[in-house]
């Protein structure tokens, strides 16, 4: 396995849930993070309990240039990038008719064009060296969609879509594509969604940190390995 030791390593939504959880754990590994969120004091957070390691970045990823300024933080601070985690999304279940025009739109935009931003703004550093990792954070749901979900897995699909062309695009450049799919996952964002903590199927739901530590072990492997789809379930869940 390949050491994480002080490599650079750029996540959007960072500050809760999946994102949250990677940032500990690379950390842990002893890799440098720079993290991207709109809530800035969850970020500030997770940089005061780990200084020098952890850098914190208020953007929005469906804002082109904040995408550009994250990167360029990375780059100054740390002087490169080797991978990106990207992980910011969102989701508003319902049938085809039930949501607004306006939460369609914010899932568009947050899920996709808020994964090719931050993709178009870190690839040029990683060209340079090289070498480079990309890891999109989807869904099961991006690989079947499900009733009552028909937009939030358009935008997973996109997502597992995009990884797929970037691989063949950018692999003879020494980049790396993956896409992570997880099933249900503990998170705020799958308590926003019309859970309550007492729905007996959170008791068998993934939890942020096993994502985390998929994450990490995609991020580890020898250079001579890439992988492009993995997906997840805890051994509760029906696939």
């Amino acid at each position: 396995m390949e050491s994480l030791q002080d490599r650079v390593v750029v996540i959007t939504g960072a500050s809760a849930g999946i994102g949250r959880a990677t940032a500990q754990e690379l950390i842990g590994a002893g890799a440098r993070v720079v993290l991207g969120a709109r809530r800035r004091e969850r970020l500030e957070a997770i940089e005061a309990e780990h200084p020098g390691r952890a850098i914190a970045v208020e953007m929005d990823v469906r804002v082109p240039a904040d995408s550009q300024r994250l990167v360029a933080t990375a780059i100054e601070r740390f002087g490169r990038v080797d991978a990106l985690v990207a992980n910011a999304g969102i989701g508003m279940y319902g049938g085809i008719l039930d949501n607004t025009d306006a939460e369609l739109e914010t899932m568009l935009d947050t899920n996709v064009a808020g994964t090719v931003w931050p993709i178009r703004a870190a690839v040029p550093a990683m060209i340079d060296a090289g070498a480079g990792d990309i890891v999109i954070v989807a869904s099961v749901a991006g690989f079947r969609g499900g009733a009552d979900e028909a937009v939030y897995a358009a935008t997973k699909f996109a997502q597992v879509g995009l990884a797929g062309a970037l691989d063949r695009e950018l692999r003879e450049q020494g980049i790396r594509v993956t896409t992570i799919g997880p099933a249900g996952t503990s998170t705020e964002f799958a308590m926003g969604a019309g859970r309550t903590e007492d729905m007996p199927e959170l008791k068998t739901y993934l939890q942020p940190e096993d994502i985390a530590f998929a994450i990490r072990t995609v991020l580890e492997q020898p250079r001579r390995l890439r992988t492009q789809y993995w997906t997840i379930w805890s051994m509760a869940q029906g696939s």
